[in-house]
């Protein structure tokens, strides 16, 4: 009898990995118009660019808006070079996982916290070890 062995299955995160408590009714969701040439993924820290309000990937070095925490990307989606409408965010009264969020590369230890704190604002609360 011959057996056969395979390499085990990764199974990347979902919402549930993610979201840890939203209000009913979907209350802690926005549908939101995503900024052109972005590809947000799910758990994405998301901020709005001024003037345009769409939403793109957060930057803590950015200066257009997009240096403000305003949310969580619930949903994969890439834009071209048109907006998209079809963005979902938890924007507020929620909890989500830390180590489910997508941060910025660049992002310092100071920067991270006052984008936690941006969030816990809006009652976005991350928390850790969930």
């Amino acid at each position: 009898m011959r057996i056969t062995t395979y390499p085990p299955f990764q199974e990347g995160l979902n919402l549930g990995d993610l979201l840890k408590f939203e209000a009913d009714n979907l209350y802690s969701r926005d549908q939101v118009t995503i900024a052109p040439n972005q590809s947000l993924v799910l758990g994405q820290i998301v901020g709005r660019v001024s003037g345009s309000n769409h939403v793109a990937a957060f930057d803590p070095a950015a200066t257009d808006g997009r240096e403000i925490a305003i949310g969580v990307a619930i949903v994969p989606i890439t834009t071209t070079k048109d907006a998209s409408p079809d963005g979902l965010i938890i924007a507020r009264h929620a909890a989500v996982a830390d180590h489910a969020l997508v941060w910025s590369a660049a992002i310092t230890p100071e920067q991270h916290a006052a984008a936690v704190e941006q969030l816990r604002a809006l009652g976005v609360l991350v928390r850790h070890g969930v």
